[in-house]
């Protein structure tokens, strides 16, 4: 065989497989924490910023700490790696990807749902009518 052909068909396949890997690591499936804790795969958990429960950023670790009840009424310590998400105190939900390491779950990625500005009220609209 032509040693080009050789070379391109390696490309091909390193091209595929590394494909693969990346789908696999950004394919993460929806939890609570309950199922996160006990597959201890990567997962989102969708759920609600505890505002009356500490939260706080560690400078030298460079972790924002915060407390989050999932969908099922379960509230867990959050340590997200990197400082706090924009708009995090005017959010109306988060997402916490990640997965459960030492008793915490341990989130390399936070987003938050922020309400609209386009949502308008509907007493107000029924008033116009």
């Amino acid at each position: 065989m032509n040693g080009k052909v050789i070379a391109a068909v390696v490309v091909i396949v390193v091209g595929v497989i590394l494909g693969a890997v990346n789908f696999l690591e950004s394919n993460v499936e929806y939890a609570d924490f309950g199922t996160a804790e006990r597959s201890g795969k990567k997962v989102q958990v969708k759920g609600e910023w505890m505002r009356d429960m500490e939260s706080r950023f560690d400078m030298e670790k460079a972790q924002f700490t915060f407390y989050m009840r999932d969908d099922n009424q379960q509230v867990e310590k959050v340590v997200l790696e990197g400082a706090k998400p924009n708009n995090f105190e005017i959010a109306t939900s988060v997402v916490a990807k990640g997965r459960f390491q030492n008793g915490h779950f341990h989130a390399s990625e936070v987003l938050t749902k922020c309400p609209s500005k386009y949502e308008g009220d509907a007493e107000s609209v029924k008033k116009t009518l």
